[in-house]
């Protein structure tokens, strides 16, 4: 993933804690196998190009949570991980080990990173010191280190959008120039979820014209810093996957692919973050595919101004048969979810958008599995894990 400011990407989010089941839409605890399995399937969308640790693994002891999370992500698929859930030196220490045996070495790890580090700030104006002492081990090792505001308009941030933008880019910036004053030259990141707080409960509301708003003008300030942006545009509030989920998910990535964002996420993540479901994240794929296509433009030259074949057709004909047409027929954007099909057949049937996507989802569970990693390879970093647990 090229991260030139000429392209966007989008990755899953975490850390939730419940999971909408792939087979009985049944909400329940997360699982270590859950994090498996959304490796499986995220692996096998185009739509995503890296993992954040989705879901928390709550059957594992939490000292070593995340090294069995990120575990079961590389045995599971060969995309990038970015992981949230490592917020100690001594995770930060055992998941370079690990990740340095994968890649070949160290110096292989260095060229080529396939983990990626992200660390929470503690909103308003302050950084929380396990994850700061994991950011600079990963940063020593020269991984990428991002740092992420979650500032709430009027909770832990003002209740101006323009505070609300003052008080996280102080506490990213901090963080970034700390790494850079201790290790010149680390990779940095940018990484922004900003929100307003729901004026009538208080809680998080994952969506609203305030974090489509914050999507773009996050994405300026990390240009301005010459810095990638990691920017939370899923994620929405909704309780299930619909109309409320298409509604804020389609604006907030709208809005960060507009201004093109480096990495986007959230794909997959209810109700703020907290719930998984597999409905969601094959929708968020389709919308994402559309984003995709408008980004793309409309490209302007001889062959796509199409003279020759509109001469050849002329008034009332048409242009199926045109070898033009052949040409660039497949070029057009095909929905896997969105309904066209005749009304009358749709009222036959009554199905939709979300039964076909858990449909598509648990053949991907049942049919969909990469290459595990090599077993010698996977009892070393398993040994790696175990000895965490025996010094925790």
């Amino acid at each position: 993933m090229p991260l030139d400011g000429h392209h966007s990407y989008l990755g899953t989010d975490g850390c939730g804690v419940e999971v909408l089941d792939a087979l009985t839409s049944k909400r329940r605890r997360a699982s270590l196998q859950d994090v498996a399995d959304i490796a499986r399937a995220a692996d096998h969308l185009d739509s995503i190009a890296f993992h954040w640790v989705a879901v928390s693994a709550q059957d594992m002891p939490p000292e070593t949570r995340s090294l069995h999370e990120i575990l079961a992500i590389w045995n599971n698929s060969t995309k990038h991980v970015q992981t949230e859930s490592i917020v100690t030196e001594r995770e930060a220490i055992a998941s370079i080990e690990m990740a340095a045996l994968i890649a070949g070495g160290r110096d292989e790890l260095r060229k080529r990173p396939i983990l990626s580090n992200m660390q929470c700030t503690a909103c308003p104006l302050g950084q929380d010191g396990g994850s700061i002492e994991a950011a600079l081990v990963n940063a020593a090792a020269g991984l990428p280190v991002g740092f992420m505001t979650m500032a709430s308009m009027v909770s832990t941030g003002p209740a101006t959008m323009a505070g609300n933008l003052v008080v996280g880019n102080a506490e990213v910036i901090s963080a970034m120039a700390l790494m850079e004053m201790a290790y010149p030259g680390a990779p940095v990141y940018y990484a922004a979820a900003q929100t307003a707080m729901d004026l009538r409960t208080g809680g998080y509301t994952g969506g609203g014209p305030e974090d489509f708003l914050f999507g773009a003008a996050t994405n300026v300030l990390a240009d301005f810093y010459n810095v990638p942006l990691s920017m939370g545009a899923f994620a929405t509030g909704a309780k299930e996957p619909g109309w409320h989920s298409a509604v804020e998910n389609s604006l907030s990535a709208f809005m960060a692919v507009s201004t093109v964002s480096d990495m986007l996420l959230g794909a997959g993540l209810l109700h703020g973050s907290r719930i998984w479901s597999y409905e969601q994240l094959l929708m968020d794929g389709e919308i994402w595919s559309i984003l995709c296509s408008m980004a793309r433009g409309i490209e302007v030259n001889d062959e796509t101004l199409a003279l020759d074949a509109i001469r050849a057709v002329g008034p009332g004909g048409n242009f199926l048969a045109q070898k033009h047409t052949r040409r660039h027929m497949r070029e057009l954007w095909v929905p896997t979810l969105l309904d066209r099909r005749p009304y009358n057949e749709w009222e036959s049937k009554r199905d939709g958008p979300r039964d076909w996507a858990r449909e598509k989802a648990q053949w991907i569970l049942k049919n969909h599995q990469p290459t595990p990693l090599e077993p010698k390879l996977y009892a070393e970093l398993e040994r790696i894990v175990k000895a965490m647990e025996r010094t925790a």
